[in-house]
């Protein structure tokens, strides 16, 4: 929301003179530390450090607690925070051609903070089913990648010399062509490049083509890992649902510590807690 035009505050470098030391300095306007998105940021930040801590803490193997990835995800998620403050601490007594440095990386730095949404999959099913499917489909999205990638540079190279001689022609050279080759095989077709002459639309039409088959023979794959781990989640949960009352409940608390306790100690898994 802090990024809503009616809530941003644009931040400029501005001459701020000290009549104690005659001095004058450039400084950024206005500070940080009052706006109150930072103050909720920073509470929330210091509940997820300190859960983070004692995890670490309480976990029996520290080497399995960063082998794991939602801690990892965490770590990530949290470094942001503590970036921004230290560079905005540094800001106060840097040169300002270093603050218009600082101000950019403290930009980019800033969108790491859209890991936290992966904080989620803890108490989500549905995104932890997509994070098995999409771990069982490497080899497949391997593939697509490559096929893409291929692609990309063969109807490129062959789009550019089918327009080399047009004098509007959008392709002025072959990595421009990348961006078009990249919209027409994945068939989303912004349209703001397009070939003009006849030989340049016949390669569209052939990139095209190439696109969608390129794109439909690994999805296959992929919605059937999806659907082997979503149907054996949904096994799993009819089959608790049948037990007697008495063996679920126990079956559940069972589970129930043992998931508790891969959240906690990370990098042991809850299989190996059952164990």
């Amino acid at each position: 929301m802090e990024t809503l035009p009616e809530f941003r505050e644009d931040r400029e470098l501005r001459l701020v003179r000290d009549p104690g030391r005659n001095v004058s300095r450039m400084v950024l306007s206005p500070s940080m530390f009052t706006d109150p998105f930072f103050m909720v940021e920073s509470t929330c930040i210091v509940w997820f450090t300190f859960e983070l801590v004692l995890r670490f803490v309480v976990c029996p193997s520290k080497a399995g607690f960063f082998r794991n990835i939602m801690n990892i995800i965490d770590i990530i998620s949290i470094i942001p925070y503590f970036a921004t403050v230290i560079t905005e601490l540094v800001q106060e007594t840097e040169p300002s051609a270093q603050q218009n440095m600082s101000l950019a990386i403290l930009r980019v730095i800033r969108l790491v903070r859209v890991f936290r949404i992966f904080k989620l999959s803890r108490h989500s099913k549905g995104l932890q089913i997509l994070g098995q499917t999409l771990k069982a489909s490497l080899q497949e999205l391997g593939l697509l990648i490559f096929f893409l990638f291929i692609g990309v540079i063969l109807f490129s190279s062959a789009v550019y010399f089918a327009e080399v001689d047009e004098p509007e022609s959008h392709f002025s050279s072959i990595p421009d062509g990348f961006w078009w080759a990249v919209v027409t095989m994945t068939t989303v077709g912004y349209g703001d490049m397009c070939p003009t002459t006849a030989g340049g639309k016949i390669v569209g039409i052939l990139c095209a083509i190439a696109g969608v088959l390129t794109i439909a023979l690994p999805v296959p794959v992929i919605v059937s890992n999806f659907n082997y781990f979503y149907h054996r989640e949904t096994e799993r949960e009819e089959r608790q649902k049948n037990m007697p009352p008495e063996l679920a409940h126990s079956v559940d608390s069972r589970v129930g510590s043992a998931d508790s306790l891969s959240k906690t100690n990370g990098g042991c898994s809850a299989e190996r807690s059952r164990e």
